[in-house]
């Protein structure tokens, strides 16, 4: 192992390209420390001293940014409106066909798909930027803290110092995205996946050493023992699928046979990956904004709705959130499956080239083959999401760690995501210089 990865520093082309991912890590790190203009910045850090943070939504996006949301930073929206938007476009080439006939056409039109998403990056972020400050101007962006400092988090309130606020974390966000594509161009592994492993590597050390300031030393090395188990179970899970048999008959062409090749479609257990824990923090939190918004003056009786939703859909410990969280994720899984996976557009593309599955017929029979497996794999995998996603929750509830439990949720998906392509892709550049990887 020790002499395998001698050898990735000793390749030079490959060891540029890994001192060039670092600096440009070294780099979005340093960007999630610089206040945006006009932050308080004494008065933010004591809020998140004394202050427990935020839940649902605001929660997972300073997850993705590494902490940088809650620090009012000029990388404060991170990478959430790229994935936002590259969400979005991915659901659009079901709505509008002009998407998904660009994205059939090769290299060139899913460059202007890629084109579409950076333009839709940077509306999101104007649009998050101006929510984020609208957000932290009314001192509720720690939630109804009662500290002081959480309500002058601005030392200027004014309509042009917010303007330059708003400009500044989309320019931070452009920032990001630029990182990003250089990273991916020039560096290792895919650019926005690996700032996104940053982010949330760099809140493992601080997850980590409040659970044993607050807990103690028990319950740090409980954690730590679960959180090894729960990284071995999802690296065998992702790495996990169903291997169906294709076999290409052979054709004549002039005087050379083409086909005749045995292979196989993978499917894998989680062909979702971590979008539908996204698509359900989001849908959940949506009733808690709508309650957040609709609190009553002093002396008033809040509505019954708003008493409903905080005592049960904010609270993360609560069996009913745990449920409809649950089954949000199951849900959201079979959608993004159907949409990402198309067993007819599959098996015409086999009848096309004289592909068949053995024992099943070409065409018709072909797709309803390839959808009862996949209706049926997809629920292992939608089971296998919705329980990584509530470790965090059941950790809340049980031995009363941070809500950021390091060792589930999306966390752990994208860490262990990232880490295993990344992997992938130097040991497939060492295969190629010295016929040997650093895989065995």
């Amino acid at each position: 192992m020790f002499s395998a990865i001698a050898r990735v520093f000793r390749t030079p082309d490959l060891r540029r390209k890994i001192a060039f991912t670092l600096a440009i890590i070294a780099l979005y790190r340093l960007g999630a420390h610089i206040p945006a203009p006009f932050v308080d910045f004494p008065n933010v850090q004591d809020c998140l001293r004394q202050s427990s943070g935020t839940e649902g939504l605001l929660s997972l996006v300073n997850l993705f940014s590494g902490g940088a949301l809650l620090q009012l930073s000029i990388f404060a929206l991170g990478v959430m409106p790229y994935i936002t938007a590259t969400i979005i476009v991915q659901l659009l080439r079901v709505v509008i066909p002009h998407f998904e006939t660009l994205y059939k056409e090769g290299q060139s039109g899913q460059a202007r798909l890629t084109q579409y998403t950076r333009y839709l990056t940077i509306a999101l972020a104007l649009l998050q930027s101006t929510t984020l400050v609208t957000v932290a101007r009314s001192g509720q962006l720690f939630g109804t803290s009662s500290v002081p400092e959480c309500q002058q988090l601005l030392t200027n309130d004014v309509w042009w110092a917010q303007l330059l606020m708003i400009i500044t974390l989309t320019a931070g966000t452009g920032l990001i995205m630029w990182f990003a594509e250089l990273i991916t161009e020039r560096g290792i592994g895919n650019g926005m996946s690996i700032l996104i492993f940053t982010s949330i590597a760099a809140s493992f050390p601080t997850a980590m050493g409040a659970i044993w300031a607050t807990k103690g030393f028990e319950v740090f090395l409980l954690v730590l023992a679960v959180g090894i188990v729960v990284v071995a179970l999802v690296v065998y899970v992702e790495q996990s699928q169903r291997r169906i048999p294709v076999q290409y008959a052979k054709r004549m062409v002039g005087r050379r046979t083409y086909g005749g090749t045995n292979t196989y479609i993978p499917i894998k257990v989680n062909m979702a990956g971590v979008v539908p824990v996204i698509f359900a923090s989001s849908l959940l939190y949506i009733p808690a904004l709508l309650a957040q918004f609709n609190q009553p003056q002093a002396g008033e009786t809040p509505a019954g709705w708003v008493v409903w939703i905080t005592n049960y859909l904010t609270k993360g410990d609560h069996p009913l959130y745990m449920l409809l969280y649950f089954l949000l994720i199951v849900g959201f899984t079979y959608f993004y499956v159907a949409i990402t996976f198309n067993p007819v557009e599959v098996a015409d593309n086999m009848k096309k080239y004289g592909g068949f599955i053995p024992g099943i017929r070409a065409g018709r029979p072909t797709a309803e083959y390839l959808d009862y497996v996949l209706t049926r794999i997809t629920l292992a995998g939608a089971i296998y999401l919705g329980l990584i996603a509530l470790l965090p929750l059941i950790a809340l509830a049980t031995v009363g760690a941070n809500q950021n439990f390091p060792f589930g949720g999306a966390s752990i998906l994208i860490i262990v995501g990232v880490g295993l392509e990344t992997v992938k892709q130097i040991d497939a550049q060492l295969q190629q210089r010295h016929y040997e990887g650093l895989l065995r």
